[in-house]
């Protein structure tokens, strides 16, 4: 039995999509291997598909291809990531998810739910096995613990919401009250739990088809070398983290979510809007034309740039980055994928900027009125 395989299941992750797994799984697996011991990962699948079956029936993990420039510098390495102990489809393992939120080792709790992760099903039940949502499944995971006596978690939710875990300890809070729940949950939820605000960066891709990687592996995925979990520090504490280069403590989020958000999911949303229904497939497909560039860059550096820029620093420079990812020549990023829950989406990469915009300069921002319709 390797030393991997040794390590206690410390966390319980509710997504088992290609971000995580190239994202929170690989920096544990990275932490692992500088000798940290942070654990191993049980992750929860809630959404159609065979991620768990393809995690399951591959002992040995699987493989992350980072590759684009790294301070200007072409760079490519290949990581094995061996972190995930195993993966639940909640759907028909709910038992064995409860089990796991008793474990005396389990430390963290991370979800990744999409911008409309955050939405309640009316049927959810403290009794639903499982509840539909992802906080009713998070609530009553969580009371499961509280009733076994176990520790308290700290819970790092990755969706792209500003202030994530404070609005989502607030809807689970919420849910407690609605079931009924004594007052000491709810106590415990706030005041022992560590619930982090924080901000994930990664550009994850599927690998390219001509690429060579062990034929046993049917998971692989591809990831940029650029990589930043921000994560704000709470009041009166320090966030109860395992250590990685890419996880920066901050004390304020702000900036970070409105550059990363704005510019660089919003750059995406719209070019997904706009260039998708032209025949545009990647994104690398917009870099690498004239004219849909200049669009971009003017969308870019004309209209969302000078919204923000009164309240981040440096928002231009973040733009030159950003450009600069995109360009990556090795990230086959479909804009298929990108315009998923795109009305979601939208909401909170491109409206407020439109709103603000206009509360700024009078005027209507043209072209994010051209992909938001009006």
């Amino acid at each position: 039995m390797s030393t991997v395989e040794k390590m206690p299941e410390t966390i319980l992750q509710f997504g088992a999509g290609r971000f995580l797994r190239a994202f929170v799984d690989r920096f544990v697996q990275n932490a692992n291997d500088q000798g940290h011991a942070v654990g191993r990962v049980v992750v929860v699948q809630s959404t159609p598909g065979r991620r768990a079956d393809l995690i399951n029936e591959q002992p040995d993990g699987y493989h992350v291809l980072v590759r684009g420039y790294d301070e200007g510098k072409l760079y490519e390495r290949t990581e094995h990531v061996q972190s995930i102990a195993r993966a639940l489809v909640a759907q028909d393992c709910w038992s064995q998810v409860l089990e796991a939120a008793r474990l005396p080792s389990l430390r963290y709790i991370v979800t990744n739910a999409t911008e409309a992760g955050y939405d309640l099903d009316a049927g959810d039940r403290l009794d639903s096995a499982p509840p539909a949502s992802m906080p009713g499944k998070l609530t009553r995971v969580l009371w499961e613990r509280f009733q076994a006596g176990e520790a308290p978690v700290v819970v790092l939710p990755c969706e792209l919401i500003e202030g994530n875990a404070s609005k989502l300890l607030a809807i689970v809070t919420a849910l407690a009250r609605d079931w009924l729940l004594p007052t000491q949950f709810a106590e415990w939820l706030s005041l022992e739990c560590q619930w982090l605000n924080n901000l994930v960066d990664c550009i994850v891709t599927p690998v390219p088809a001509d690429v060579t990687l062990p034929a046993w592996d049917k998971m692989p995925v591809s990831a940029e070398p650029f990589a930043l979990w921000a994560i704000q520090r709470p009041a009166g504490s320090e966030p109860r983290l395992f250590p990685h280069p890419a996880i920066h403590v901050v004390d304020d989020l702000t900036p970070y979510y409105l550059r990363k958000v704005r510019i660089l999911n919003g750059l995406h949303s719209a070019m997904a809007a706009k260039f998708r229904p032209a025949g545009f497939l990647t994104v690398l497909e917009v870099m690498s034309d004239r004219e849909a560039l200049r669009w971009l860059r003017g969308l870019c550096y004309e209209e969302i740039v000078p919204t923000i820029a009164y309240r981040v620093d440096n928002a231009a420079l973040f733009a030159d980055q950003t450009f600069d990812r995109f360009r990556n020549p090795f990230l086959a990023h479909k804009l298929a994928d990108i315009v998923l829950n795109h009305e979601a989406k939208v909401k909170v990469r491109l409206q407020p900027t439109r709103d603000e915009y206009a509360r700024l300069f009078g005027r209507a921002p043209r072209k994010l009125c051209e992909v938001l319709g009006g």
